[in-house]
């Protein structure tokens, strides 16, 4: 049987030390390395492939130092606190540099847990917006390889069609899912969290450079709603909230159909004038 295209990417081999070795996939690339998403998600596998894993995610936070380069990487993910149901997670990517040294290009904390049945609320609800079969699929950036990899049907808040600086807000929503149908787990989660374009690209209609700095994901389902989920569509939205000297922040939200909340983001990006 043939991995799906996302679990090739994700592919990680165990080494004696402790520590994982793999190799971004090219069918993940964005503009000068891999997409941000499959960097976050190769480490939450990092950590779903560890023998001493109590729990699942609950939070993780990803800064992005310097950009995966095509060669193989290693990846540490390393428990340093357990508790009874929590554990805490140091987390990094080490890549060899064209002088041969290996470099940490990407640092990370994470933390697992046992969910225990409690009461449970989403107070933000989903907003009211057209199903995903009444929403056209756009094909954006044919030449970024990673955008292919999913389905996209804007609602609102598409990528410009005219670089005018006209632009007005910064709050896209969109149905998003993998374009191979792959059922949802932590993984997919984690990587769909990060399917946005740049913010300032919407709010300036500007397509000014610009590179995420740090992302952090909160993952309020549990497994048995993710499965529950399984192929279906997500509703993605996000918006900005301040634009100040060269850097941003975003923050974004994801429900399922039924209008589960099933995971929350925030993330800090640089940008150049």
């Amino acid at each position: 049987m043939t991995l799906h295209v996302f679990d090739q990417a994700l592919a990680l081999t165990a080494q004696p030390g402790g520590d994982f070795v793999g190799t971004p996939s090219p069918a993940y690339w964005n503009m000068v390395g891999p997409y941000g998403g499959i960097t976050a998600a190769t480490m939450v596998n990092a950590i779903l492939l560890h023998p001493q894993r109590l729990g699942d995610p609950l939070a993780l936070t990803i800064n992005y130092a310097s950009a995966v380069g095509a060669g193989p990487v290693r990846v540490v993910a390393r428990p340093v606190r357990t508790n009874r149901s929590t554990q805490h997670w140091v987390l990094e990517l080490w890549q060899a540099g064209s002088d041969g040294t290996e470099d940490m290009v990407t640092t990370g904390t994470a933390m697992t847990s046992v969910r225990r049945a409690t009461w449970s609320l989403d107070e933000l609800p989903m907003p009211a917006v057209p199903p995903p079969e009444a929403v056209e699929q756009v094909h954006m950036f044919a030449q970024v390889e990673w955008v292919q990899r999913y389905e996209m049907r804007p609602v609102a808040g598409a990528i410009p069609t005219v670089w005018d600086g006209g632009g007005s807000n910064s709050l896209t929503q969109l149905w998003v899912r993998d374009a191979e149908p792959r059922p949802l787990d932590f993984l997919s989660l984690a990587s769909m969290s990060d399917t946005f374009y740049p913010r300032i690209w919407l709010r300036r209609a500007l397509p000014v450079p610009v590179g995420t700095v740090t992302l952090t994901i909160y993952f309020h389902a549990d497994s048995a709603q993710l499965a529950a989920t399984g192929t279906g569509f997500l509703l993605a939205q996000a918006q900005a909230q301040g634009f100040r000297n060269g850097f941003y922040d975003q923050t974004a939200q994801l429900w399922n159909e039924e209008g589960r909340l099933l995971v929350t983001t925030h993330q800090l990006a640089y940008y150049k004038e």
